[in-house]
């Protein structure tokens, strides 16, 4: 699997590392990112520094696993209790053991998989109520809580991560064209994870979108027009004949 990722945090001169947080740990051929929960900021805590310590520590957790034996649950638990920064986040953890793709996702972060330029799978999202994620951290959630799944996958297929500043504001058919455009000009990861994120930002200040945040809204009888300005993490991962043996 050889994954690259770009970051875009949100303007804020107060905050300039943002909320988000995420790894690339290809030795172990694993991925993760995570999104400090902004209400944080209210109580006087910088949200982004969850995430951060959050993943530091996920990463500790997966150089401390058998050899080819990591967990994501176990590994996300093992962050989960030795992060003591105030602040909850969101989490996706995700890696690859053989043709079987696990992960452990929490919140309103997740992944896509597209197969032959088709989204083959996408991760659900868990919250209590619009715009309020299921969350790790100072809270009353903790990983026992975490979707875990296991998806077959084969050389070819492409694994898109991000935070909800992705997936808030492009729709799956939107992240689908701009991965098989980028297939088409044989772009690396990390170009195909920076056309994505720069066209999230695009929608995220555009106050005409009819974004998924948008319908996510009317969904909950709220009255919002628009993409929604948030940090935007994305992770690209292309799964190689290699990694099957």
């Amino acid at each position: 699997m050889v994954a690259g990722s770009f970051y875009i945090p949100k303007c804020d001169e107060l905050k300039p590392l943002g909320d988000d947080a995420h790894f690339i740990c290809a030795e172990h051929q694993t991925i993760g990112v995570a999104d400090g929960v902004g209400g944080w900021a209210k109580k006087g805590v910088d949200p982004g520094e969850y995430a951060r310590e959050l993943m530091a520590n996920s990463v500790i957790s997966i150089k401390d696993q058998p050899e080819g034996l990591i967990d994501p649950m176990s590994v996300l638990n093992e962050a989960f209790l030795n992060t003591e920064a105030k602040g909850s986040s969101t989490a996706c953890i995700l890696t690859l053991a053989g043709n079987i793709l696990h992960g452990v996702n929490v919140g309103d972060s997740g992944f896509v998989l597209i197969r032959n330029g088709k989204i083959v799978y996408r991760s659900l999202v868990q919250q209590h109520r619009f715009n309020c994620p299921y969350q790790l951290g100072n809270t009353r959630d903790n990983p026992s809580i975490a979707q875990k799944l296991g998806i077959y996958v084969i050389p070819g297929d492409i694994v898109v991560a991000g935070t909800d500043g992705l997936f808030d504001n492009l729709h799956a058919s939107e992240i689908k064209e701009v991965v098989n455009r980028g297939l088409d000009e044989a772009h690396m990861p990390q170009q195909l994870a920076c056309s994505i994120a720069k066209l999230a930002l695009t929608t995220s200040l555009d106050s005409y979108a009819i974004s998924p945040f948008t319908k996510a809204a009317w969904e909950a009888g709220l009255d919002f027009v628009g993409g929604k300005i948030d940090d935007i993490t994305v992770i690209v991962a292309y799964i190689l004949s290699a990694d099957l043996l």
